[in-house]
């Protein structure tokens, strides 16, 4: 059984979201990973000094022209006043939900005192959290982790600062910052949240499959789930949870035509979206993802790795997959 998820006036169509993934949940793979069942796609983090958004980068990352509604994005800093700035900035640009970064655990965000080494400072998270609240006529929403490590797991106290800030949702990664990604991913601390707190709570960590869905959802009790890598290369593992849920059986593999039409619109839209230069190095890592299970060796993704000219690489994919036909399913 699916719950039904809401942040603020949104009723989303199924709680399963797209987590928000730097240098990946770019417009191309968030309306991928919508029309493949998820419910929302959060876009990847953008920096909140505007003063850099001048860059390539960031120019992509605030570009949500066709997306379905609600669009959530994620800004990430560590001064609230440009937070709030970002925040209002960003909501005139089109966004109807701003999520609030304190979750990622990578050093060059940690050493901004941003990310998840804001929950070391709850004062300023504190001030943060009314801030960007008070800037905006949207629904903020704010992901983190459990802690900044083991012996500091402070997510009830963050939860419950969000909740009295009117922030509308929190996001929980079951590891703290110093477990990055490596462990195991643990769900009790999510549970006794969503168990202590009155808004929408989404378990996010370790999603790997239909069945790991099913058990985090009822161990939690989770209002929805937040899937980042095993979205990976396997976008339509959003239909396949959703499926799973609502029947209790599998859905049938992806066919290997329909893998080659998803990955094939994939890089179509890759070198539109960024022109050939750039959309031609960023589906290199893309194409690496769909193929692990098919490219043990990596024999294929060394020779693909240095193509440069986009036409070339979509008719480099039509022959791998042709050489592929054999095979009845895709193996993912």
């Amino acid at each position: 059984m699916l719950p039904t998820a809401k942040i603020g006036p949104y009723t989303l169509p199924n709680p399963l979201i797209v987590a928000p993934m730097a240098g990946v949940t770019d417009r191309p793979f968030r309306l991928l990973c919508r029309r493949l069942g998820a419910g929302l796609a959060v876009s990847e983090m953008v920096i909140a000094d505007s003063k850099l958004w001048h860059t390539r980068k960031s120019r992509t990352r605030l570009n949500h022209e066709g997306e379905p509604e609600p669009r959530s994005v994620q800004i990430a800093g560590g001064d609230p006043q440009m937070l709030a700035d970002a925040a209002r900035q960003n909501a005139e640009f089109g966004a109807q939900i701003i999520d609030i970064n304190m979750g990622c655990p990578a050093k060059k965000v940690c050493n901004k005192a941003a990310g998840s080494a804001l929950m070391k400072d709850e004062a300023l998270v504190r001030d943060i959290l009314e801030a960007v609240v008070g800037a905006v006529n949207v629904p903020v929403t704010l992901k983190m982790r459990t802690g900044w490590d083991r012996d500091n797991r402070n997510a009830l106290v963050v939860a419950r600062m969000a909740e009295d800030a009117g922030v509308q949702a929190v996001a929980i990664h079951g590891r703290t910052r110093a477990d990055k990604y490596e462990g195991d991913a643990e769900y009790d601390t999510i549970a006794d949240v969503k168990s202590r707190i009155g808004i929408p709570v989404f378990a996010n960590g370790d999603i790997t499959s239909p069945e790991k869905a099913r058990e985090v959802l009822r161990h939690t009790g989770a209002d929805g789930l937040l899937i980042g890598r095993a979205a990976q290369g396997s976008p339509w593992i959003f239909r396949e949870i959703q499926h799973f849920l609502e029947t209790g059986r599998h859905m049938p593999a992806a066919a290997l035509d329909e893998v080659e039409d998803i990955l094939s619109e994939h890089l179509q839209a890759l070198h539109s979206f960024y022109g050939e230069t750039m959309g031609v190095r960023i589906a290199r890592k893309h194409v690496g993802w769909y193929l692990q299970a098919h490219d043990p060796g990596k024999q294929f993704r060394k020779g693909f790795n240095v193509i440069d000219d986009a036409l070339e690489q979509r008719d480099t994919i039509q022959q791998y997959f042709a050489g592929l036909r054999n095979g009845e399913v895709f193996a993912a």
